[in-house]
């Protein structure tokens, strides 16, 4: 039966689950490491250039060898390419390698992808689509490839971490082209014992173990020496058992034979002890160089320690800093927060406030919807009562309109009469002399009997004019033309103003019309007479709402 070991597909899974540790290491060193250092990161950074050389063995596993006139040549750089057919973003990155001065050869153009894919932050969306496409990969990569297994699709998550990081690279083709490509396993050795450690290592249990080291040290040291002091002497005794050895054979040729087998024997055993001698001598150098490396890492241990210590007190600070700065913050938010409270609460009663005046507005407007319809109704039925009144006194107003007009005509004509009596007697007077003295007496008679035929007449008027309906304006100003400038009820005609009551259409004075009504045929208040306010006022009061 064949042993696992030698089968070609365990050794290429082992790879393949080597190189992923690797990975994984490196991007979980890179990201604490660059968020420690707290700035952007630039090609001199180690924990970054170990980062490329593990991705670039990671896309030289089982790569194909492509045959050249000038032999077999293997290059990531071909399956890199392709990224620009599957992501058209990347085409970019694919211009500026190819237009970079200085770079001659594949493996060049591969890093440079690398470092540009890494600052554009996209290093983890192209190689999720190539690992995607395995018919194209197939091409360059044998089968069980790190780039066709499952373990390059994990490489390719993990770096979705790396998008956190600013990295700025100045590159030059000369150095990308002539860059060896080795890992450093002590950074990440190191990193996985203070790992382990740092639950309880601190700085002077490392530095008990550094002293104790150095005891160790010169201790073998010191049994070095006495190993070099033995070897030389061991050294000196083999050249005498040699030049022994040379005159016991000469003597041998000579002597018997039971002499060879003595010193035979005794030259074997001083060989063996040699032997033994030079091999512990070996051991001691080995365990030396051993105990001389492993002070140097424990030095540079030291060192990175002192160093981290340093970057934990500057974090520590700078987090003291942001912690000052969160609770002056928590102070402003919670002076914000009063405020604003106070706010609410001003506007709650405001709110409030609003809300009574509302409802005392929603109030108002009821009673004045009440008082608005309780008006419409009062109209409804001063419009019913005017129909009313209308029918029942349409026919005696207008036989009184008919008495009016008749008694007016006789009026008129006695007025006319009247005149002509006066100017006959005034006639009279002239061409009878004697009557002079009488003429004051004939003119207080006539005036007595005019008076006393207006106060007749006024009677019949007023009724007539409080029965019939409202005229017009211009009907009013006719009226005033028509009728003598006389008040009807307090018969002076010396006032210069007159007014026509819009309810029995008489002819007033101002004293006699100081009132105004609405009437049933109108809307605004009307100017009315003494008389008809009276009556008006006592029709109101009784008629019903």
């Amino acid at each position: 039966m064949r042993d696992d070991t030698e089968d070609p597909n365990y050794l290429m899974a082992n790879e393949r689950m080597n190189l992923m540790n690797m990975a994984k290491l490196s991007i979980k060193g890179l990201i604490e490491s660059a968020l420690n250092l707290g700035r952007t990161l630039d090609s001199d950074y180690a924990p970054l250039q170990q980062f490329f050389v593990v991705m670039e063995h990671c896309l030289k596993h089982g790569l194909k060898a492509k045959k050249t006139f000038l032999g077999q040549n293997k290059s990531f750089w071909g399956p890199l390419e392709l990224v620009e057919k599957l992501v058209p973003e990347a085409a970019e990155i694919t211009a500026s390698v190819k237009d970079l001065p200085g770079l001659k050869t594949p493996v060049g153009r591969g890093r440079a992808w690398l470092r540009l894919a890494l600052m554009q932050k996209k290093l983890s969306e192209y190689m999720k689509a190539l690992i995607n496409k395995k018919e194209l990969l197939s091409e360059f990569y044998e089968p069980n490839a790190l780039m066709m297994e499952e373990e390059g699709a994990i490489i390719a998550g993990l770096l979705v971490g790396l998008n956190v990081i600013d990295a700025n690279f100045c590159m030059k083709g000369e150095d990308l082209d002539s860059q060896v490509g080795v890992i450093d396993f002590s950074m990440y050795l190191k990193d996985g014992n203070s790992s382990k450690g740092t639950e309880g290592a601190t700085v002077n249990n490392l530095q008990g173990k550094v002293d104790a080291l150095e005891k160790s040290n010169t201790k073998l040291t010191g049994e070095l020496a006495v190993a070099n002091n033995r070897i030389i002497t061991l050294q000196e005794e083999m050249e005498r058992v040699k030049e022994e050895s040379s005159y016991i054979l000469e003597s041998n040729r000579k002597g018997p034979k039971q002499d060879r087998t003595a010193e035979g024997q005794a030259l074997s055993e001083a060989r063996k002890h040699l032997k033994e001698e030079t091999q512990l001598r070996l051991d001691v150098e080995k365990e030396l160089e051993m105990q001389i490396s492993m002070r140097q890492e424990m030095e540079l241990a030291m060192k990175m320690l002192e160093k981290d210590v340093c970057e934990k007190q500057d974090a520590l600070v700078s987090l003291r800093q942001q912690l000052d700065d969160l609770r002056a913050l928590k102070h402003e938010l919670a002076f914000k927060l009063q405020s604003s409270d106070l706010g609410v609460k001003q506007k709650s009663e405001l709110n409030s406030r609003l809300e009574e005046k509302t409802n005392q507005m929603a109030a108002t407007i009821k009673q004045l919807e009440q008082r608005l319809r309780q008006a419409e109704r009062s109209r409804q039925s001063a419009e019913l009562d005017n129909r009313l009144f209308k029918q029942d006194f349409g026919d005696k107003i207008n036989s009184l309109q008919l008495e009016v007009e008749e008694l007016t005509r006789q009026r008129n004509q006695l007025e006319l009469e009247l005149k002509q009596e006066k100017e006959r007697r005034l006639q009279d007077d002239r061409s009878i002399p004697g009557r002079g003295s009488q003429k004051p007496e004939s003119k207080m008679d006539g005036k007595h009997k005019m008076q006393e035929e207006n106060v007749k007449l006024k009677k019949p008027l007023e009724e007539s004019h409080r029965l019939q309906p409202h005229p017009t304006d211009e009907q009013d100003q006719l009226l005033l033309s028509e009728r003598p400038q006389v008040c009807q009820l307090c018969q002076e005609d010396g006032s210069l103003t007159k007014n026509v009551c819009k309810n029995c259409r008489g002819t007033f004075c101002d004293a006699c019309s100081t009132n105004e009504l609405p009437l049933p045929s109108s809307i605004k208040p009307e100017r009315v007479c003494n008389p008809c306010h009276k009556h008006l006022m006592k029709q109101y009061s009784t008629s019903p709402s």
